[in-house]
């Protein structure tokens, strides 16, 4: 579905700010075009959060790919096809050289707002709102990156003019040590020990929450006080939640905590991130850090002294996605967010873990004997955190810190857990597929990954990278506490061999519990959290190991029946009321074999003739963190 208010083709009409005369390096209709592209790559995916919940799964789509659209669309829209190599690269010099004094922060902002406006990319005030949030990060991080004229007319003009690599390719290294023979674990003993973890992901807590206002506003995020009165027409937003595009209030929050005795007891708690609500266009460092304090003190409350180890979201920050490598310091850097998380959780985290979370949001410890917990910020592989454009090589150098950790996890005989927010299929494409190959070498190490951000209940197989036919690692993907969009309440706790000697640490079985919205709004009711389902009793499985999810997606594709009921389960018992045709249910089953991005062989062997949906023409998930 296209962006609000942007159409292939669609022209636009010429303001009188907007004339044919407009040639100068300082011109506003040359401005206006590199503001174009500021916007297209910053304010869309941040801020186009109102959209209904797909049926088409699909993870968001790279940059390269969503410019090659727009860039055209832009110079058609502003008159620019004439445009010559050196005069482009002499307009972005001095557009650059402009936007390096403080004045220009001010015209960005303030072009990008009737842009916004222009394009109906959101609401008047969420325009105005979101640039002034964003405009001072964005100018830093595009005088710092694309707006060297050659890589900037490189995009629009083509190679001829300049090389536009920003997201080209990279691999980690390696070590020498030789990859072991593949052993896939074995069963445990009948009545070996089984602890249950508990995961929880995308709370998304809105304080703003107001029972009874409009649950369908124009605004990204409503049931809040500045949603207003829905019409006589239509119930306002529920008490515990509402099925739209809302977050939770408080209350919701403690019931689940203080709700979960009979899921229990646990072990440990794996929270994946997204902490605070969805008006990403109004939110402060105040905020973020209070949603952070609020919810930790929170979860310590109801759990007590069970151990936590989080992971951060891509929400915890502000602006939304913005996670700067830590390279970049002074105001601009992330320290501000690490050093409050590092206090927040240090009952939790031991000094080791502590000290790598304060420096790039990520750590490693040992929360068992021969288990090794390891906690991604998956911030750094993202497609929409655009302090990546300055350099998304190995940001952090994170992957070649995981490649460590997993070698000596090797060497000691270890397994290993991964956690974090973003699932690796929904990455930039040279991350992802440098993870997809540090999971084939280590899959005899690697036990478990625990994902979130989607909101909904998936997962995510890992094959050999020789003949992609073999499944040997699969990430579980978590469906969201908040009920953006459209959803009932959830959490997840797995099934894990137990604490012993000699344990595999792999996932047996999961189960998902629920709050029916539906019942609980009722007058007079109390929140009564119940499992939705058990994974292998719902789906026949005979293990919860890589190759039984991998064989459930070749099920489905033939048992509608089956599929159904994935659907219904997928969208936590409360799917979209449009049926899911053949088209999305095959994107929907390739989106389960896709744990690395742009890689469409992953899918080859779904369909008999080889040859699936023409992807780019559903409709994508709307990019919900």
């Amino acid at each position: 579905m296209p962006r609000h208010g942007i159409s292939p083709g669609e022209g636009h009409p010429r303001s009188s700010w907007e004339t044919e005369s407009d040639r100068s390096p300082g011109s506003p209709r040359l401005r206006l075009l590199w503001i174009g592209l500021a916007v297209a790559l910053a304010l869309p995916d941040s801020l186009v959060l109102w959209a209904p919940a797909g049926a088409h799964p699909l993870p968001a789509q790279s940059h390269p790919a969503r410019f090659g659209r727009l860039v055209p669309q832009l110079r058609n829209a502003f008159g620019w096809w004439n445009l010559t190599c050196p005069v482009c690269k002499g307009l972005f010099t001095a557009i650059d050289l402009g936007l390096k004094k403080e004045p220009g922060v001010a015209w960005v902002g303030s072009m990008a707002t009737k842009l916004c406006k222009l394009l109906k990319i959101a609401p008047p005030t969420v325009c105005q709102s979101a640039v002034q949030l964003f405009e001072d990060d964005m100018v830093e991080v595009w005088t710092r990156s694309v707006l060297s004229p050659s890589e900037a007319c490189g995009l629009l003009l083509g190679s001829t003019c300049g090389h536009w690599d920003i997201f080209s390719s990279w691999n980690v290294s390696l070590p020498a040590v030789p990859k072991p023979s593949p052993q896939p674990p074995k069963p445990p003993a009948p009545g070996a020990p089984v602890s249950r973890i508990l995961f929880l992901t995308d709370l998304h807590w809105d304080h703003g929450y107001l029972e009874g206002t409009d649950p369908d506003c124009e605004n990204p995020l409503c049931c809040r006080q500045d949603s207003g009165l829905p019409p006589a027409s239509r119930p306002g937003a529920g008490y515990w939640g509402e099925y739209s595009k809302c977050d939770l209030p408080l209350r919701t929050l403690e019931s689940l905590l203080s709700g979960l005795g009979p899921a229990g007891p646990f072990e440990m708690v794996y929270w994946t991130g997204d902490i605070p609500a969805h008006n990403v266009w109004h939110q402060s460092r105040q905020d973020q850090l209070r949603a952070l304090t609020t919810i930790t003190a929170l979860v310590k409350k109801f759990l007590g002294p069970v151990p936590v180890y989080p992971a951060v979201g891509n929400h915890e920050s502000t602006p939304v996605n913005g996670f700067p490598p830590p390279f970049i310091e002074g105001n601009y850097s992330s320290s501000w967010l690490y050093e409050a998380m590092a206090k927040a959780w240090e009952s939790w985290l031991p000094a080791e873990a502590l000290h790598t979370l304060r420096i790039g949001g990520f750590y490693a410890l040992s929360p068992r004997p021969g288990l090794r917990l390891i906690s991604l910020n998956m911030n750094f592989c993202s497609r929409e955190n655009f302090w990546l454009l300055i350099n998304s090589t190995d940001p952090a150098g994170q992957l070649q810190w995981l490649v460590g950790e997993l070698q000596a996890a090797e060497d000691r005989g270890d397994k290993v857990h991964i956690i974090g927010h973003i699932p690796p299929g929904h990455c930039l494409k040279s991350w992802s597929w440098n993870y997809y190959r540090i999971v084939a070498r280590y899959e005899n190490t690697l036990a478990g990954q625990f994902f979130g951000h989607t909101h909904v209940d998936e997962f995510e197989v890992f094959y050999d990278e020789e003949t992609l036919s073999r499944p040997l690692s699969v990430a579980f993907l978590a469906p969201s506490a908040t009920t953006y969009i459209g959803l009932n309440p959830g959490y997840r706790v797995y099934q894990i061999d137990g604490n012993y000697p000699g344990s595999s640490h792999v996932v047996l079985d999961h189960e998902t519990f629920i709050l029916n919205l539906t019942e609980a709004n009722e007058p007079g009711a109390t929140p009564h959290w119940q499992r939705l389902y058990r994974a292998r009793e719902t789906y026949g499985l005979p293990s919860a190991l890589p190759a039984a999810w991998h064989d459930l997606v070749y099920r489905m594709r033939g048992d509608t029946q089956l599929f159904q009921t994935f659907w219904f389960l997928y969208h936590k018992g409360h799917p979209p009321s449009e049926p899911c045709g053949m088209p999305c249910r095959l994107t929907t089953l390739c989106a389960q074999l896709s744990a690395r991005s742009d890689s469409p062989a992953l899918c080859r062997h779904l369909v008999p003739d080889g040859s699936l949906p023409d992807v780019q023409s559903l409709q994508p998930r709307p990019p919900f963190c």
